[in-house]
């Protein structure tokens, strides 16, 4: 018995392509996903994640209005680097630039990639965290064995004073986490 086609239409080539065309756009939205939500964070501060300047002309210090900055590190289970901030902890004047330095490892004997993900806590104080220049912009590349230091430059905005939600806040703590970066073989 011979099979025969299966009846071509104009409606099914129709459905057949808008449902192809539907599942490309869902693949580009995934994959876009990433960096948009990455860009709306950046721009409000949602989930903790602090402002990007390009410097910190035009902020002036709060002379004598001081708050602690926690520092943590963390590298992803399987890693092989060690991580850590220099200093624990630092006391600082708000609006007035400061430097900040964690230092990274290889351990292992190949070349590893690193990318640093970050955090503010509390969420809320994310938007009046800015950071000037940081070793999370950019994708970090140690050799075996190599150890580096990493500075992170910073400012807590003075517009941190006027916010009620933050009324009594002493403490902020940035915090970041190293995964690997798959290299192409």
């Amino acid at each position: 018995m011979a099979s025969q086609p299966a009846p071509s239409s104009p409606a099914m080539r129709r459905t057949g392509l808008l449902a192809g065309g539907l599942a490309l756009a869902m693949l580009a939205l995934g994959f876009a996903a990433v960096p948009l939500y990455r860009m709306f964070c950046q721009a409000t501060g949602f989930g903790g994640t602090p402002a990007r300047a390009a410097s910190d002309l035009g902020v002036r210090a709060q002379v004598g209005r001081q708050m602690s900055v926690r520092f943590d590190a963390n590298v992803d289970p399987g890693m092989p680097w060690r991580f850590h901030p220099r200093q624990r902890l630092q006391q600082v004047t708000i609006g007035q630039r400061n430097l900040a330095i964690y230092e990274a490892t290889n351990t292992s004997g190949k070349v590893i990639t690193g990318a640093a993900s970050f955090n503010v806590a509390p969420d809320e104080a994310a938007r009046y965290f800015t950071k000037i220049a940081c070793f999370c912009f950019t994708q970090q590349v140690l050799q075996p064995g190599q150890s580096v230091s990493m500075p992170v430059s910073y400012y807590i905005d003075p517009k941190i004073l006027d916010d009620k939600d933050l009324k009594g806040l002493e403490q902020i703590t940035l915090s970041y986490t190293f995964h690997p970066v798959p290299t192409e073989k």
